[in-house]
């Protein structure tokens, strides 16, 4: 057992919030209770992720998609009543970070990604983007199967690169308009979450692979390693919930 403020100053000692400009409150987001026996983490502080959390007996969420995004109404009414009503009827912490957890060189999204494809002498390239190598070159074909087995979902690929591809980079979730920097890399394919329409153009026309391989699937695996760390630290029990998103 741990609590509240032990794993809270845990956390903003791993992933240095204030060192980044958010667009959304990175930490405690919702207060709940003070101890802290079970966590459950998820990508996104959904309905049906609370709910499960609930039913699971768990102290606190941590997510890599909370709540209180600029720009968004701020009335409590409809389905940010009824999420804000669970988390206080049942005295439920909720924690969310966003891009400290995109970032970080261990637990972070782009870093656990690149263990779950394979790619090695994974490195921050510019800001939130990363590159590496794969072990062996791969066809875009071989490539694109390669990641929708990993990730098991149906990745999309766009593009006129090399006929095979050693030169990789990524960035997880919606980071599709960093294409345009693994392009100035001289890169041979690009990995993200999201694709927009100009996306396919530049891949096409700039001589690049891109690979739109799910923002929630991209995004699954650095709160999940958060979990494990603070479950080995405090001696906390920790599950991670994987509420299934098409997109």
């Amino acid at each position: 057992m741990a609590t509240r403020n032990e794993i809270l100053q845990q956390l903003n000692q791993w992933l240095t919030p204030d060192d980044f400009q958010d667009y959304c409150p990175n930490g405690l987001q919702v207060e709940g209770r003070s101890e802290i026996r079970r966590i459950v983490t998820g990508v996104t502080a959904s309905q049906a992720l609370l709910d499960q959390a609930v039913a699971d007996g768990a102290d606190m969420v941590l997510v890599h998609h909370g709540y209180f995004w600029k720009g968004e109404p701020q009335p409590v009414t409809g389905m940010k009543r009824n999420r804000l009503k669970t988390l206080l009827d049942n005295d439920l912490n909720l924690v969310a970070f966003h891009l400290p957890l995109d970032d970080h060189p261990e637990y972070g999204n782009n870093r656990q990604l690149a263990d779950v494809l394979g790619i090695q002498n994974p490195r921050p390239l510019a800001g939130l983007l990363w590159q590496g190598e794969l072990g062996e070159p791969m066809s875009a074909q071989e490539f694109v199967a390669h990641i929708s087995e990993r990730l098991h979902r149906p990745s999309l690929h766009v593009g006129d690169g090399p006929d095979k591809i050693r030169r990789v980079a990524w960035c997880t979730g919606a980071a599709q308009g960093y294409i345009d920097k693994a392009v100035a890399a001289g890169l041979d394919a690009y990995i993200s979450g999201e694709i927009s329409e100009p996306t396919t153009h530049t891949a096409r026309e700039c001589g690049i692979h891109y690979f739109a391989s799910g923002h929630h699937a991209t995004e699954r695996y650095g709160v999940q390693a958060l979990g494990r760390a603070l479950a080995e630290k405090f001696g906390v029990e920790h599950r991670f919930i994987d509420c299934d998103n098409p997109v």
